[in-house]
């Protein structure tokens, strides 16, 4: 397995996971006081976070991929569902 396909399923857990905090974990910390939940999620996706950024630097160093396509790639790991059309726009280049 190379690093972009590494990166691409990281983006995607990624994703998964900032889509779990934002509207699972956090309505349910004020909603339903479950404070834990946003603690163990934020813990998953900060962590994921970390490993996004880690793997696209040594994709985008491998891929040679110029300032603007990788500042749309961190950019992405911002905004929710943005990784999901990261990883499709990446698949389509394979």
């Amino acid at each position: 397995m190379n690093t972009l396909s590494l990166f691409r399923k990281v983006a995607v857990l990624e994703g998964i996971s900032y889509i779990l905090l934002l509207f699972i974990a956090m309505p349910l910390k004020y909603l339903a006081d479950m404070p834990l939940v946003v603690k163990y999620t934020g813990w998953a996706h900060g962590l994921l976070f970390v490993l996004y950024i880690a793997f696209f630097v040594m994709a985008w160093i491998e891929s040679k991929w110029g300032i603007g396509k990788a500042a749309l790639i961190v950019g992405a790991s911002l905004l929710p569902f943005a990784p999901f059309y990261v990883d499709k726009k990446l698949k389509e280049e394979n």
